[in-house]
């Protein structure tokens, strides 16, 4: 073969394996691609119709849904969209629901244990303390260990430490204990058998009902959790002396619950998503609400006429007695939380002992400016 044929060959050959390639290519394109799974779509329901609280667990769906957009995706309903907010952890368990965003003391009548949760005695620790506790002080254990033991399919986390619940809302200024007995107030959880305790008569009640209540006459005081919620409760509406700080529930966080089942059929990297989503709201709820309640406790005092004090001390004093009397009393029945009590009592002596040693006063630098 000649030069000039041979050159003519490879021509021939370049083009050939040119036109295959770009059919090839051509087929490739025109095949039709893989299509994505939809990410699964967990159905949360809450326990907050509206306002802050429906807010804050708003977040925490953000935080998850941004984090996993392409896997998994939670699916937000206010109060009483599938079930009754009593009725919400029975839902998760049996998979009625996926997931349900609360607090403790709406279920605590399982066990009392549950508002240990939460909603227990003050060993001079706050909820941030609290939270510590649950997740290095062996509370998380203890509270699996509770579910375990009623039978409940689920799995909790918590996060959203509050600032201590206002004593709340009375038809006058409150200046001693002597005043609380007989009147008929608002609570949940173990602290409706602490102020019972106190002389009063409590009566549970859901948030939304509190307002339309004191202003019928079916409650004479009542307390909810802050002065945003309250506010656009309308609580400034049916009275005018609000009292802050209280040891009736002065630290609780928000319970974030899963099915089980569910819950543990997600790949690892998922279940880390939903967990550490828990505790990164943790913070955005302390800088974001603690903001919200200021401004709107000066709203309710500046431009609603609300007469704002602090619960004296002496009333504080026979909160903490009759904290004494009623764990004590429930120690006794029930082992299981005789075993949390002192589980928290170790953990809140040793940490506050440090803190205490530790933190200034921050009020006596507050006053040197804003006297």
């Amino acid at each position: 073969m000649t030069d000039i044929s041979k050159a003519k060959t490879a021509v021939a050959s370049r083009r050939k394996f040119l036109t295959g390639a770009g059919v090839a290519t051509v087929a490739g394109l025109a095949a039709p691609s893989i299509a994505r799974a939809e990410p699964k779509v967990i159905k949360m329901q809450a326990a907050w119709g509206g306002g802050i609280f429906l807010e804050n667990a708003q977040s925490y769906v953000n935080r998850v849904n941004a984090m996993a957009a392409k896997d998994l995706k939670i699916d937000l309903l206010p109060v009483n969209s599938v079930v009754k907010t009593s009725q919400m952890q029975d839902a998760v368990h049996r998979g009625v629901l996926d997931a349900a965003h609360y607090v403790p003391a709406y279920w605590y009548s399982k066990s009392k244990s549950a508002s240990l949760f939460g909603t227990g005695p003050c060993f001079g620790w706050s909820s941030q303390e609290v939270l510590g506790w649950v997740h290095y002080g062996g509370g998380q254990e203890l509270f699996d260990e509770l579910m375990g033991s009623l039978g409940l399919n689920v799995v909790s986390f918590f996060n959203s430490a509050m600032p201590a619940q206002p004593l709340g809302w009375f038809k006058e200024e409150i200046k001693d204990a002597s005043q609380m007995k007989g009147l008929k107030y608002r609570t949940v959880g173990l602290a409706a058998d602490v102020l019972l305790e106190m002389g009063m008569s409590v009566v549970q009640l859901p948030g939304g009902e509190i307002q339309p209540a004191m202003k019928s006459g079916l409650i004479d005081a009542a307390e909810f959790n802050n002065p945003t919620s309250d506010r656009d409760f309308g609580m400034q509406d049916v009275s005018k002396h609000y009292h802050l700080a209280s040891f009736h529930q002065s630290q609780e966080f928000f319970e974030v619950t899963f099915n089980k089942k569910m819950f543990e059929g997600l790949p690892d990297e998922l279940k880390a998503i939903l967990k550490h989503a828990s505790e990164a709201e943790n913070s955005n709820f302390y800088w974001n609400n603690t903001k919200r309640y200021a401004d709107d406790l000066v709203k309710l005092r500046d431009d609603q006429g609300v007469n704002v004090y602090r619960t004296p001390d002496s009333v504080m004093t026979e909160q903490l007695k009759a904290w004494d009397i009623v764990v004590d009393r429930i120690s006794k029945e029930d082992a299981f939380f005789a075993k949390v009590i002192e589980s928290q009592k170790a953990y809140a002596k040793n940490v506050m002992n440090y803190l205490n040693l530790n933190q200034p006063d921050y009020k006596l630098a507050y006053k040197h400016h804003f006297s």
